[in-house]
């Protein structure tokens, strides 16, 4: 059996049966979401969301088939959110989401999860804590992309800009896969200065980018506390995020291709710096 790493903790009460990923109450802190109620869709995601019980349930849709099929995982996953599950034919499920959504026969409506500050947060006290920052990327498919990888090679946190980047949406928890449930996500208004936060927290800050001059691979092994920042396609780091991050690095591409996707960058960077040491 597999044992994943701590995450780091919310500051605030632990809920029953949480450990390391931290706890969350509504008088912390953090800040309470003004968006409306979204549709979650999809077999992981949704799953996955009502499983959270930081997340607040509004309504549960299944396909006859779907409730056959997931009738093991969703029993119990109804009864302790106490949610009923209505049955709805395929079309009448689609009616609801947006155009397009592939819901696998099975969706939720909830609230958004609230809004996490760095001051919310603290690091795992053992083991490498890694976490990812995102400068202004926008498309909610990369950043769900990027989400799951960071839950999948165990980083401890997301860092991403409350302006100029994604809400949450079902696009974005769909791609993500469920892995929005799992990775604490904090959002602020400067990156820059939350990076000198975390600065002031032993972490070391390094930007990916093409002219960094060292390696990723190049940061030693004891190192325990990174920050790894990624920009968006095309543009890459802000001059001011580039000159706050205490190392520029770049990943072992080579020509005539020397820019990845920011996706496929971010599950490289987490695999370099978390999955050689599983």
């Amino acid at each position: 059996m597999t044992t994943r790493k701590p995450r780091g903790e919310y500051r605030g009460e632990s809920r029953s049966g949480s450990k390391d990923r931290g706890s969350f109450q509504r008088n912390s802190r953090a800040l309470d979401s003004a968006e409306e109620d979204l549709w979650i869709y999809g077999q992981h995601a949704t799953l996955l969301a009502l499983a959270n019980a930081r997340r607040q349930k509004r309504r549960l849709l299944a396909t006859p088939e779907a409730r056959r099929r997931l009738a093991e995982e969703l029993e119990p996953l109804t009864q302790s959110a106490s949610l009923q599950i209505e049955e709805l034919h395929r079309r009448d499920i689609e009616r609801l989401l947006p155009e397009g959504a592939v819901h696998q026969g099975i969706a939720m409506l909830s609230q958004p999860l609230a809004d996490l500050r760095l001051s919310d947060w603290r690091p795992p006290e053992t083991g490498r804590c890694v976490v990812v920052a995102l400068d202004q990327v926008t498309d909610p498919h990369n950043v769900g992309a990027v989400i799951r990888s960071a839950a999948a090679f165990g980083a401890s946190a997301l860092l991403f800009t409350r302006r100029h980047s994604p809400g949450e949406t079902g696009v974005l928890a769909k791609t993500a896969s469920g892995a929005l449930e799992c990775v604490p996500i904090i959002r602020e208004t400067n990156l820059s200065q939350a990076l000198e936060s975390l600065h002031k927290m032993g972490f070391l800050t390094v930007g990916l980018a093409g002219e960094g001059e060292e390696s990723l691979e190049a940061i030693p092994n004891d190192v325990e506390k990174i920050c790894v920042v990624l920009g968006a396609e095309g543009k890459g780091l802000r001059q001011k995020t580039r000159e706050t991050c205490k190392q520029l690095v770049r990943l072992p591409t080579r020509p005539p291709i020397d820019q990845l996707n920011v996706s496929n960058a971010a599950a490289i960077a987490l695999y370099e710096l978390l999955g050689r040491s599983s």
